[in-house]
């Protein structure tokens, strides 16, 4: 992992985010440590370098709203700190450790990678790999359970859980049905490997049966078993429909509408999954380019992906047979969870982008690539490595607010909203806001602010599938329009509504009278006049907000209307200062938007 230094501005920009927000982010942790480190600072260690790598400071005291303390012996800490991830620290650390300068008081801060999955769990030796070993969660670092530092082990290398033999089976135990339409499936599509073998070579070739044909593999009963669960009870699926976003009524008594087991192999599974879910599902009117259309409540494409990727993927180890697949239908969502989290080099943002694929069951996903779902003309695992994508592409398509995942070592969930992210509503809201052709990206992204959300870069590539400096340019172009708010920058840089944006959603009247935002180039420029004034000084005389000047700022430089008085001063600086540049004019009717 490629780690960068934090700047001073950036440094500077992210102490005035940590103070606004009055608490840490989840790739950010504070300490007082004037003179003494906590040794909470091992957990954080422990947590960044276990998830995906963070930022410690040293010298901000959090109790006292992330006020400033400074740290006494800058360099001594910095010298501790280094010592305490190199001889304290299982593997060794090697962070990147900088002394910056805010106010007059020195702060320690070091950047943390996070270490190679092949070395994970990092913990602190004191404490021993159970109880020294952490991951960041939110805002905090929490001790990883014994079952989770387990996880991590088993995910150093490619486990093999599903080509274990299973005692006491044999060919007999496998739905002779589902045996001959994988074979003929193989003899087909792979000829010349497979056309001269017999059934038995094939299926012991296949992971299906253990290499001397005595025994199923736990992968083949799984695939192709008539009923694995009189071997593994629990490997199966549960369906529940709640009455109330949290679960069971307390006032009507009612624990649930409807409850199922789902037993067999996995292609039986899922058929009866989707069928329990459409009997518990109703069907809404789609607004779409042209008209309406009925549809059920969730695409058939996201539901049948959810399951089977759950299914597939679970942790097949000892520590979790007792754990079934779950299957939640709330009236607000539809939760699917399953034991094991994320495997190998994949991370919550490549399983949306596309492009990494690995499997913790890669023999088993290799033989339900071949097996058919009963009353379905495709296979279990068509789409291998894209299941997730497609199962993105379909919400898109049906214009729904787009999944959640959860990666929680131990388990992996994935929650499908129930509603419209562009509704009737949402689409007339938007349109009132400004007159300005926006793309249906930022349409998309202020539909998830409106619904409380902060965004990021990374969630706004998330949900429109767009790339990282398209999305950068059109959220920057939403705070120029002053329909939305950065906090923090860079990195950090976080976006939610406005509060004229915000207002509009409580007030429909508002919202239907809301005149766009004005332009506010000659309001900068009328400012500058002939004086060189910084950005502070620009929103004290406009009333803007410091966001919105330096993007009017930004594209007054782009179109070289306004220039730096000192060229050699970062533009980053609040107190770098700017003046009108010779022939510029604060008239309205020569700039062009």
């Amino acid at each position: 992992m490629i780690v960068t230094m934090v700047t001073d501005s950036e440094l500077k920009d992210l102490v005035s985010s940590l103070q606004r927000l009055s608490g840490d982010i989840a790739e950010v942790e504070a300490k007082r440590a004037s003179r003494e480190m906590h040794k909470s600072v091992r957990a954080t260690l422990s947590a960044f370098s276990n998830a995906t790598g963070g930022t410690l400071v040293l010298g901000l005291d959090e109790a006292q709203g992330f006020q400033i303390v400074g740290v006494d012996d800058a360099s001594a800490m910095a010298t501790r700190l280094a010592n305490l991830c190199s001889d304290e620290m299982e593997p060794q650390l090697r962070p990147l450790i900088r002394i910056n300068e805010i106010d007059g008081r020195d702060l320690v801060v070091a950047e943390i990678p996070e270490i190679d999955r092949s070395l994970k769990p990092c913990f602190y030796k004191g404490a021993g790999i159970t109880q020294g070993s952490y991951i960041r969660v939110h805002d905090g670092d929490r001790r990883l359970s014994s079952y989770e530092v387990q996880m991590m082990i088993a995910n150093r290398g490619q486990p093999r859980d599903d080509e274990e033999p299973v005692p006491s089976t044999n060919i007999e135990h496998l739905d002779q049905q589902l045996v001959a339409s994988y074979l003929s499936r193989l003899r087909t599509t792979r000829t010349r490997v497979f056309d001269r073998m017999s059934d038995g070579e094939i299926l012991a070739k296949t992971g299906v049966l253990s290499l001397d044909g005595n025994a199923c593999t736990l992968g083949g009963l799984l695939a192709l078993g008539i009923y694995p669960q009189e071997f593994f009870p629990q490997l199966m699926a549960t369906f529940v429909h709640y009455p109330t976003v949290d679960g069971g009524s307390s006032q009507t008594g009612e624990r649930f509408i409807d409850n199922a087991s789902f037993e067999g192999s996995i292609p039986q599974i899922v058929s009866d999954a989707l069928l329990a879910i459409r009997r518990n599902m109703a069907r809404r009117s789609t607004v779409t380019g042209a008209g309406r259309r009925d549809a059920w409540e969730y695409p058939e494409t996201s539901l049948r992906e959810s399951i089977v990727n759950a299914l597939v993927h679970r942790d097949l180890s000892v520590a979790s047979r007792g754990t079934q697949v779950q299957i939640e239908m709330y009236p607000d969502r539809l939760t699917v969870r399953n034991p094991g989290g994320l495997f190998g080099p994949v991370t919550l943002d490549s399983i949306v982008s596309g492009g990494v694929s690995s499997s913790r069951n890669a023999r088993l996903l290799r033989i339900l690539e071949d097996v058919p779902i009963p009353n379905s003309n495709g296979t279990v695992c068509e789409n291998r490595g894209s299941g997730i994508r497609e199962m993105i592409n379909s919400l898109r398509a049906a214009g729904m607010s787009l999944p959640a995942f959860e990666d929680r070592i131990s388990s992996f969930s994935v929650a499908i909203p129930n509603h419209a992210l562009l509704s009737d509503e949402v689409v007339q809201w938007i349109r009132s806001l400004t007159a300005g052709q926006l793309s249906d990206s930022q349409c998309i992204g202020l539909a998830m602010m409106r619904e409380g959300q902060s965004i990021d870069n990374g969630s706004y590539r998330s949900a429109t599938g767009i790339d990282s400096r398209l999305a950068t340019t059109e959220l920057q172009d939403l705070v120029e329009r002053e329909l939305a708010v950065q906090e923090g920058d860079r990195r950090w840089a976080r976006y939610h509504l406005s509060v004229a944006a915000l207002a509009s959603t409580q007030d429909s009247a508002s919202s239907a009278s809301r005149r766009p935002p004005a332009d506010r180039r000659m309001e900068i420029l009328r400012a500058l006049d002939d004086k060189e004034l910084s950005r502070s000084d620009i929103a004290a005389q406009t009333g803007l907000s410091d966001q919105v000047v330096r993007n009017w700022l930004r594209r007054l430089r782009r179109d070289g209307a306004v220039t730096l008085a000192d060229p050699t001063v970062s533009a980053q600086s609040k107190n770098t200062k700017y003046r009108r540049t010779s022939g510029a004019s604060a008239d309205q009717d020569t700039l062009e938007f």
